[in-house]
């Protein structure tokens, strides 16, 4: 007689479990091997930035209260002190009435507290200038510790480094950078009707589809997918397949054999592996009922459904913000965009259905509308299709119409 073995939680519950399983250490990594990493502990900036008071116009550089009152006609008189190469530190101060030219980005002198634009002054002659429009103090020109301040967080532990961040490191002369290291992320596909993508499936058999997608998944998660390959519904194969990716990866994930059925091999290898304990076996959402997830060795261990769609559901809801969690991440709620739905969408209380949609933008500039996309499940034609999911809330009976609704964007 078989095993009853769901005992479903709700999605909010499983994500809660996050905080249960450890971050990954970090590592020193260079500035060029930076992008896209995760910053591994506050960055403090060594350094002011820009580091001197600095022009952002072509112009002069002035004592703004020199300009106060200036207009094209009554202009104010200024005497032109000289001017200041680029790069170089000036060997001068401005006093009121006093002037110097300068170019964008170079260093104002002592004095100087504003940068009157080019095209509001005229120089008469060398020594000369009329100004015929006010400068404020601290126009067109940047503070020594206005973009970045000597001693304070430039960058917080878990940020994305995206290339503006490259740049602020490298702005603040760091060419290394502590980030956290990627997690390892075994996948294991199972299923006697699995072939590899190489070989010609045989009548009843379909090729691998799920080790790549969920590897792809999990580089865009900001981890590393270690392929250990395609295991028969044997229990024993499966059992040495997870023990030896418990012991080389930050978490695991089994795809197939996780459903009731007479073959289902799956919670029995999970819990049979060292110092294992089941934390979920089944989910209250649809599709992903079957979902499972164990610790064992603090690394987390996820059996998930075989169905490519219903895996890739299960891993963008439940397992990508556990990955990005381990991972480093600061947050790991998914982007969505606010929209309308195209149609009525039943559903069924208790669970939370996950309703694959695309966007078309609305016409007159208002919030999209999210047309649902419909087909039989296992079909990867309605993922390639949409552009996100829409949840509908497992105390609802559907949604209507013209709804408001988030989408979780792919």
């Amino acid at each position: 007689m078989m095993e009853e073995f769901f005992k479903v939680m709700t999605p909010a519950a499983v994500l809660a479990m996050k905080e249960r399983f450890s971050r990954v250490e970090t590592e020193a990594v260079s500035l060029s091997e930076a992008l896209d990493r995760l910053a591994g502990a506050d960055i403090v900036s060594p350094v002011d930035l820009p580091g001197f008071n600095r022009s952002v116009m072509d112009g002069y550089a002035v004592a703004a209260a020199s300009t106060f009152g200036a207009s094209d006609g009554s202009p104010a008189f200024l005497t032109i002190k000289g001017s200041i190469p680029m790069g170089a530190v000036p060997e001068f101060d401005i006093r009121r009435s006093e002037a110097a030219a300068i170019a964008t980005g170079g260093m104002l002198p002592a004095g100087a507290d504003a940068v009157v634009m080019k095209e509001h002054a005229n120089a008469v002659s060398e020594t000369e200038l009329e100004v015929y429009k006010p400068v404020a103090p601290g126009g067109n020109m940047v503070g020594a510790n206005e973009d970045f301040e000597a001693g304070g967080i430039a960058i917080a532990r878990g940020t994305l480094l995206r290339s503006q961040e490259i740049g602020l490191l490298a702005g603040m002369g760091l060419t290394s950078v502590t980030v956290y290291r990627k997690p390892l992320v075994g996948i294991i596909s199972t299923g006697d009707e699995i072939v590899t993508v190489e070989e010609s499936p045989p009548p009843g058999h379909i090729r691998d589809m799920n080790t790549y997608t969920l590897a792809a998944l999990v580089r865009e998660s900001g981890g590393a997918p270690v392929n250990m390959g395609v295991v028969p519904d044997r229990y024993e194969v499966l059992y040495e397949a997870l023990a030896e990716a418990v012991k080389d990866c930050d978490a695991v994930l089994v795809s197939g054999g996780s459903s009731v059925g007479a073959r289902d091999y799956t919670k029995k290898a999970i819990t049979a592996l060292p110092d294992a304990e089941l934390l979920v076996h089944g989910v209250a959402m649809r599709p992903g009922k079957p979902t499972m997830l164990a610790r064992s060795w603090h690394r987390m261990v996820w059996g998930i459904p075989g169905q490519v769609t219903s895996a890739m559901v299960v891993y963008m809801i439940m397992v990508r913000p556990f990955v990005q969690h381990i991972g480093g991440y600061a947050g790991t709620e998914p982007p969505t965009v606010s929209a309308r739905i195209a149609r009525n969408v039943p559903s069924v209380y208790g669970r939370t259905d996950f309703v694959r949609v695309w966007l078309e933008a609305d016409p007159s500039g208002g919030r999209p509308l999210a047309h649902p996309v419909f087909g039989k499940s296992g079909l990867i034609n309605t993922m390639v299709k949409a552009d996100g999911l829409v949840a509908i809330d497992a105390d609802s009976e559907g949604i209507n119409k013209g709804d408001a609704v988030a989408v979780i964007r792919f």
